[in-house]
């Protein structure tokens, strides 16, 4: 009796304190890089300034007025609402073919489409950016639309055909029976009740997509950039301007965190969807 009495008082104050030290533990970098967005580039690499300095708002001014924040973050929001937007309409349709018409070749597609994510990036980046000029779309809003739901269609298939599965086929075919066509069980049936998985399918791909840099940075200059294109051209010969970086690289991370933070209970129900039955 007093073992399971030991255990249980473990249970009830180690837990709590363990995900507190693990939680701890993955806002740290978060913290640390707005902590050093308050110190000037000098003080950044000082280590007798590494807990007490003077702060300044000197990073966030220099970032709004000469590196035009707004007009990346604008991008941002743009090419990340409309790529979610299209992968989700692609997406959806495919997702309900697979799981409530698989053939014998569904698993293999499934497959096939997930192995594209084993592809490194930098294989397609000379076809893809000579492609993008000869069309005349580099440095345009489509084509890094085109890319990043190309590049984030494939886990976004896979979420919500996963979804869709737990959903009971003879609710699909009691719509049939009742004359619902195709589109009609899709906008009906199907998303009424998925709604938690294609939420958080949304939710992860728009992240995806914000926080994607390799195509963004690579094929656009100015027109087009976002803000991973304004964190790289923070870079010089010079070396790395610490104060001005983390700066960039908090409003960058700021959007999103917020966005996470209200959205988590859609994220967590659809993460959770079809756990329990």
């Amino acid at each position: 009796m007093a073992i399971v009495a030991q255990n249980s008082k473990f249970g009830t104050i180690g837990r709590p304190v363990f995900a507190w030290v693990v939680a701890l533990i993955f806002f740290f970098p978060i913290f640390w890089l707005v902590f050093t967005s308050f110190k000037t580039d000098a003080d950044a690499v000082k280590p007798e300034f590494l807990f007490f300095f003077t702060p300044t708002l000197d990073n966030y001014l220099n970032m709004t007025e000469n590196y035009d924040y707004w007009r990346f973050a604008t991008n941002s929001v743009i090419t990340s609402v409309l790529a979610t937007a299209l992968a989700l309409v692609v997406g959806v349709p495919a997702a309900y073919a697979m799981a409530f018409n698989p053939t014998k070749r569904t698993k293999d597609v499934l497959m096939w489409m997930l192995s594209t994510k084993m592809l490194p990036a930098a294989a397609v980046l000379y076809p893809m950016t000579f492609l993008a000029k000869s069309l005349g779309i580099y440095d345009t809003h489509f084509v890094i639309i085109l890319v990043l739901t190309l590049v984030n269609l494939p886990i976004a298939i896979w979420m919500l055909f996963t979804y869709f599965k737990e959903i009971p086929k003879d609710i699909i075919e009691a719509g049939q029976m009742d004359g619902v066509n195709t589109w009609g069980e899709i906008k009906e049936i199907l998303i009424p009740l998925a709604w938690g998985g294609i939420a958080s399918t949304g939710l992860l791909t728009f992240i995806f997509c914000w926080n994607e840099a390799y195509w963004t940075v690579r094929l656009t200059t100015t027109e087009a950039s976002t803000l991973s294109a304004l964190i790289e051209g923070n870079r010089a010969p010079e070396g790395l301007f610490f104060g001005r970086l983390s700066a960039v690289s908090a409003a960058a991370v700021g959007p999103i965190i917020v966005l996470g933070w209200f959205c988590q209970k859609q994220l967590v129900q659809g993460l959770t969807f079809g756990a329990v039955k």
